[in-house]
């Protein structure tokens, strides 16, 4: 069997990216990737080294659509500008339990309600959270910003320039957003605010679990 009956196609080779891939992929990594592989291998494998970026998004496209036709419990998400593939969300429970989910450090209260200010408010000062929340928050936000969902993103103009802080490219990923304005608005959070008789929520931490 020659080198040109084992190479595969472009779908597949991206597919398998998007497998190995532990976070969102953009169609700019995948690109870098096929130029990489074929100055690395050199020879047929140069040929994927001329694919477009808008090739990839097309690939990325007809893949999603096989996932879903194919009832295979997994599917392509548009996430944090890239790509992601991940399970369908309605196996969840067998997932999590086959993972040993359920019995993983979670998100307190008090971190989730920090974590929503700073990403509505962004870039917003420590002092400005405090205000909202009414309760001191360094303890809560160094654990967010060890944890990778918050940054610091600049300096204040203000006396003693504090720091301003916002989101970061881990959050997108976390939550599933593709981008910031993806976020529920102000409407959805109020008929949110409904279900308060339930139970205190909590949020799982990817790598936690």
């Amino acid at each position: 069997m020659s080198n040109i009956e084992t190479l595969p196609e472009l779908k597949e080779i991206i597919g398998s990216l998007l497998f190995a891939a532990k976070k969102s992929v953009t169609a700019k990594e995948i690109r870098k990737t096929l130029v990489g592989a074929g100055k690395n291998y050199g020879g047929l494998y140069e040929q994927f080294a001329s694919v477009r970026e808008n090739d990839i998004l097309a690939v990325v496209e007809e893949l999603k659509m096989e996932l879903i036709q194919g009832s295979t419990g997994l599917s392509i998400a548009d996430v944090a500008g890239g790509f992601r593939l991940q399970n369908e969300m309605n196996c969840g429970p067998w997932v999590r339990t086959f993972l040993d989910k359920d019995r993983s450090a979670k998100l307190s209260k008090p971190a989730l309600e920090t974590l929503a200010i700073v990403a509505y408010r962004q870039p917003v000062l420590r002092s400005e959270i405090e205000s909202v929340r009414g309760v001191a928050v360094d303890h809560v936000l160094r654990n967010l910003v060890e944890l990778q969902l918050v940054k610091v993103v600049a300096r204040s103009e203000l006396p003693g320039r504090p720091w301003l802080f916002g989101t970061t490219q881990r959050f997108l990923e976390h939550f599933g957003l593709k981008c910031l304005e993806d976020m529920p608005g102000m409407d959805e959070l109020k008929r949110m605010e409904l279900d308060e008789d339930k139970p205190e929520q909590t949020e799982s931490l990817p790598g936690m679990e």
